[in-house]
């Protein structure tokens, strides 16, 4: 009877480590993934257009989307376990391979090419230029954060010193930059949609200028993941990418409303109407790749912008940093 017990508990504990080791599968055997974006906003229109018309789940995936501010808390998110994929600059994962990370973090496919944010100003400009910025208070991104490096990047492209022509308040929370825009604070404010649009029809401002577009071509927005997670999960990551890229296929393929139709739920405060003037807005301005390979001569460019705000004093190698092993199957398909 004791050795029937034993033998009980012994099986006992097998099927519960098993259960702990396995990879969790929900709805139908579909593999769970967390997602941590790094802000919610129009300028990721393919992601949400994949989850949309479920090509995570034709690829066997179930993609939780969770919101979690700062590239810095996605990165903290990725690293602790709590999320599968962080979704944010590429800066982010410089940072950790530069702070000794053993475990670090590799981006493995792009979305965004250039700053989602735009330039909005209490005034009205009938012919902005840079140089209007001279002297003016603007409410500026986080410091060593992409939108924040990029502003100032462009800037000092165009001849203007960031420090000493005008004033940048770095201090403000991301959240809280439109709010604090619209409370009276600052000349000018950079905001990423729908924000900026929501200011500007509120008839609290003007949408001036694209940073994006002042700013140059760079993998701003990427996904990105342990390489440990990376070597033991390859076909999670390669149909993560098949599915993304399937997003971009179709917003290139589709109009701004259809595209604005496909993601509306994902934007419940935003009309349809809205909402198809700022996906316009994004494709006017060339936010997003064809394809979700990221090559070293924009990953550079990344490193150039950090370089310049002071963040970095040498690059870090682009085979280190950048797998390209997914998209380059995914596009060869």
């Amino acid at each position: 009877m004791k050795k029937i017990i034993i033998s009980l508990v012994c099986i006992v504990m097998i099927v519960i480590v098993g259960i702990i080791l396995v990879p969790k599968k929900e709805k139908g055997n579909l593999t769970n993934i967390k997602l941590a974006e790094v802000t919610h906003s129009v300028f990721y229109t393919p992601q949400y257009v994949a989850h949309a018309l479920g090509y995570f789940k034709d690829e066997g995936l179930d993609v939780e989307i969770i919101l979690t501010a700062g590239a810095d808390k996605v990165t903290a998110a990725v690293l602790s376990g709590d999320v599968d994929i962080g979704f944010c600059g590429s800066e982010a994962t410089i940072y950790i391979y530069n702070g000794g990370e053993k475990d670090y973090l590799k981006t493995f496919a792009g979305l965004t090419k250039r700053d989602g944010s735009f330039l909005v100003s209490r005034e009205k400009y009938d012919n902005f230029t840079l140089d209007d910025l001279k002297g003016k208070y603007v409410i500026g991104g986080r410091k060593g954060g992409m939108p924040e490096m990029t502003f100032e990047y462009t800037l000092k492209e165009n001849g203007i010193d960031p420090k000493t022509d005008l004033t940048i308040d770095t201090s403000i929370a991301f959240a809280s930059m439109g709010g604090a825009f619209i409370g009276g604070i600052g000349d000018f404010v950079t905001l990423f949609e729908p924000n900026a649009l929501q200011v500007e029809s509120q008839g609290y401002g003007y949408v001036v200028a694209s940073i994006g577009e002042l700013g140059g071509v760079v993998p701003y927005t990427a996904y990105n993941a342990k390489k440990s997670f990376i070597e033991k999960n390859p076909e999670t990551i390669e149909g993560f990418t098949r599915a993304i890229q399937k997003g971009l296929d179709y917003v290139f393929e589709h109009t701004d409303e259809e595209v604005a139709k496909t993601i509306l739920s994902y934007f419940p405060d935003t009309s349809l109407n809205d909402l198809t003037k700022i996906v316009k807005r994004y494709r006017d301005s060339d936010s997003w790749f064809r394809n979700t390979y990221i090559n070293e001569e924009d990953f550079n460019h990344i490193q150039d912008i950090m370089k310049s705000a002071g963040e970095i004093e040498t690059f870090v190698p682009y085979s280190d940093l950048v797998d390209t092993t997914f998209s380059n199957k995914v596009n060869n398909e």
